[in-house]
């Protein structure tokens, strides 16, 4: 077999293997087909989880632990990257203030805030970054960054001129007047990006309260206020800031942190995947490429959407290089993957199995179906 370059670019398969762990088993089936050839590991994500994890392996960076509060105010150790010789750091904003911090009857948007993503974006720009991804996805807050902000040094109050401490969804509906004035005076220098997966703007049928709160938590009463909170506050946002935050494809990200964001530190609303990708470098990567690989846990229609598959797809298709994908589970709508790039898609399952078993053999399985496919691959 002549020599082969291919590249592993895959998302993590959620709640199984991090991307990282699903890179390394597909190299080893694609070694155990092409032994001489040259397969460079690239894990990819969305801004999801295992966004830090993939740039700060891509870039050889490292990772900053910090104390920081949880979405409930309790004290966490959290962790960002830092790369580029410092001057670049990646952080997900659930690390700090996700879902997966609360235990299922601890979930209340009403009350949950972004306090501790401000935490971390404070200690980055502190530590030396000029330019910050903050991941938006696996968020447990809708107060449209009003913690985050809090964090940053600006001052929130209500009708009566008092300071109003308590941020969280239930807080916006009391804001009358924003305070800018003690904000972090470095961000002025620093870019920063909101990485999201998602274009929900943050009002409305799509919007951050509607469609995200009642997976945090929110009864069908909460979600009624929250939607009227948001409303109010991106009223007086606007009217503050001079940033109107009400339509932004994307600014219902995370409960309306990339909103926020937007509003009270500059930042850009882009898309995850392709964030990462230039984080990354997976262009430059992918010269004098054969082959890549990507995959996610499950693909189905929403993976052309933003999703690491698509975007990993449209890349490769801009080179001319054929892409596959690999997946744990192939749903409704994932041939809709083909019209970003990606050439034919392959569930690792081998058989009739068990979810339980197909954790348990992921590795097997991937190691497996990836031996397979560069085998075709070199047959053609």
């Amino acid at each position: 077999m002549r020599d082969m370059k291919f590249i592993i670019a895959p998302d993590k398969f959620k709640e199984c293997l991090p991307a990282t762990d699903v890179a390394a088993a597909i190299k080893k089936g694609v070694l155990d087909a092409c032994p001489g050839s040259v397969v460079i590991e690239a894990p990819m994500a969305d801004g999801g989880e295992g966004t830090v994890e993939a740039v700060v392996a891509a870039a050889r960076g490292r990772y900053v632990e910090t104390a920081v509060p949880d979405p409930l105010g309790r004290p966490v150790t959290a962790r960002f990257g830092m790369f580029d010789n410092g001057r670049r750091a990646v952080i997900e904003m659930a690390a700090a203030s996700g879902l997966d911090l609360l235990t299922p009857d601890e979930r209340d948007p009403m009350k949950t805030s972004t306090r501790g993503t401000g935490v971390l974006i404070k200690n980055a720009v502190r530590a030396g970054a000029r330019h910050i991804i903050v991941g938006m996805g696996g968020s447990a807050t809708v107060d449209c960054g009003m913690g985050m902000a809090a964090e940053l040094g600006v001052k929130f109050f209500d009708e009566k001129g008092e300071e109003i401490k308590k941020t969280g969804g239930a807080a916006l509906e009391k804001v009358e007047r924003i305070e800018l004035s003690g904000i972090e005076k470095r961000l002025e220098d620093v870019k920063i990006v909101a990485a999201c997966d998602v274009t929900n703007p943050l009002i409305g049928a799509e919007g951050a309260a509607r469609v995200y709160a009642p997976q945090k938590g929110a009864d069908p009463q909460m979600v009624a206020r929250l939607e009227k909170a948001v409303e109010h506050f991106a009223r007086v946002t606007g009217r503050e800031t001079g940033v109107d935050i009400s339509n932004l494809p994307g600014g219902g990200a995370a409960g309306g942190l990339a909103a926020g964001m937007v509003a009270f530190t500059g930042a850009r609303i882009e898309s995850g995947v392709e964030t990462v990708i230039k984080a990354t470098k997976l262009g430059a990567k992918m010269k004098g490429c054969d082959l890549v690989i990507t995959g996610e846990g499950k693909a189905d229609y929403q993976s052309a959407f933003g999703k690491t598959p698509a975007g990993v797809g449209d890349l490769a298709k801009k080179y001319d290089i054929p892409a596959v994908m690999v997946a744990g589970k192939l749903g409704e709508g994932y041939r809709q993957l083909y019209n970003h790039g990606i050439s034919a898609a392959f569930c690792i399952a081998d058989g009739p199995i068990s979810t339980k078993e197909a954790f348990h053999r992921a590795p097997q399985l991937l190691r497996k179906t990836a031996e397979s496919i560069a085998l075709l691959f070199y047959a053609g």
